[in-house]
């Protein structure tokens, strides 16, 4: 039997704040929305979250091989590309069904297309297949699509990864240079072609956090000997991202100094992973790694840090329930029209409350499946 891999309490806090921020970001009218990661960074809760899921991949993976061997790594890897894209299937009916009962209440709801809802009831083998096939991935839930994927190759992809690991370096960044003309040519129901998450810029941020689940131990003592230099590096980094999304709300000057920022840097395109995103997000997880780890542990102890840990430790479940949640939240917002401030922040407060009772219940499922596994073997 495999043994479960070591929790670090503030991996899961991040994880549940991920979830916690892709729920709030799709409500348009929540409040707590303005205090979410995409205000604070050039980048966004998606980066975090496919960054610490592969992070996750390679510290698993690690244990698992060393205790059971290549080939147990690789099909509990693909077996998990499975799970995902069942969570995807199921969590696409769920998210269609939900959206048509809101609107046949008179629920008004912008958080997802309405056509899901018309798709699964008029045609439910056909919104199944597309779904099944990839060929559709209904907003909100599309990160998973791209998740699947690179799961799915992750049984071919990582071991290269731990054989060659600077070749394939370089190949993952040749990979991501041609991103946007690869994505494209991908057979998918988008009218511009592929995957709104394209798997072939993306990549790059998953395996970033493969290598650093697979080789940390190996390569942060020799990055601790210049933490000095890279920890001004990334607060530089850190401090200009923080830059480009605050001070355009800070009168004209700053709205000029944001635009002369932006300018300098390029277009930032978060679908295809541009080098700015990726560059800052890198930068954050150093700081949150090395000079700052501390304070993370810490604040992964407290009462919030505990309740997100929670949500992130409900995996699937708690992606699934996060997307759901953000739509009925969406109309619970939205409907009466013209909701206070008030009423407005309890709805906030309430979907976050329902997100950590899903993944309390479910860990508590799991929890008593793998007790009486144990007792029956």
């Amino acid at each position: 039997m495999t043994q479960p891999a070591a929790r670090i309490g503030a991996l899961d806090m991040l994880r549940g704040y991920a979830l916690a921020c892709i729920m709030l970001d799709h409500m348009p009218l929540g409040v707590l929305r303005m205090v979410t990661l995409t205000n604070f960074a050039i980048f966004d809760a998606a980066e975090l979250f496919v960054l610490l899921s592969g992070f996750l991949v390679g510290m698993v993976w690690t244990k698992v091989q060393a205790r059971q061997g290549l080939a147990a790594a690789q099909w509990r890897f693909f077996r998990r590309a499975g799970q995902v894209w069942l969570a995807l299937v199921i969590g696409g009916v769920l998210l269609a069904l939900l959206s048509r009962g809101l609107s046949e209440a008179g629920l008004v709801h912008t958080a997802v297309w309405f056509e899901y809802g018309n798709w699964v009831i008029d045609n439910p083998l056909g919104y199944l297949g597309t779904l099944a096939l990839l060929w559709m991935q209904p907003n909100l839930l599309d990160v998973l699509a791209l998740y699947v994927i690179l799961l799915a190759l992750a049984p071919a992809t990582v071991p290269v990864l731990l054989r060659w690991p600077w070749r394939f370096a370089a190949g993952s960044l040749a990979l991501w240079a041609v991103a946007v003309p690869l994505n494209a040519a991908l057979p998918n129901q988008r009218v511009e072609g592929g995957l709104l998450f394209n798997p072939f810029g993306w990549q790059m941020l998953f395996h970033a956090g493969v290598a650093m689940g697979l080789f940390r131990h190996r390569f942060m003592p020799a990055l601790r000997r210049h933490a000095a230099a890279l920890t001004l590096l990334a607060a530089v980094v850190t401090i200009y991202s923080l830059g480009m999304v605050t001070l355009w709300r800070m009168g004209p000057d700053g709205k000029r100094l944001a635009d002369a920022m932006w300018h300098a840097v390029g277009s930032v395109d978060k679908w295809s992973l541009d080098w700015v995103r990726f560059a800052a997000i890198m930068a954050a997880s150093w700081l949150v790694a090395v000079p700052l780890s501390g304070l993370f542990s810490w604040a992964a102890a407290t009462g919030p840090g505990r309740a997100l840990a929670v949500i992130g430790r409900g995996g699937l479940v708690s992606f699934v329930a996060c997307v759901l949640l953000s739509v009925l939240g969406d109309a619970m917002a939205m409907t009466p029209p013209g909701a206070g401030w008030g009423r407005l922040l309890a709805v906030d407060l309430w979907v976050i409350a329902a997100l950590w009772l899903v993944a309390l219940v479910w860990l508590r499922i799991k929890a008593r499946r793998a007790a009486v596994w144990v007792a029956d073997s």
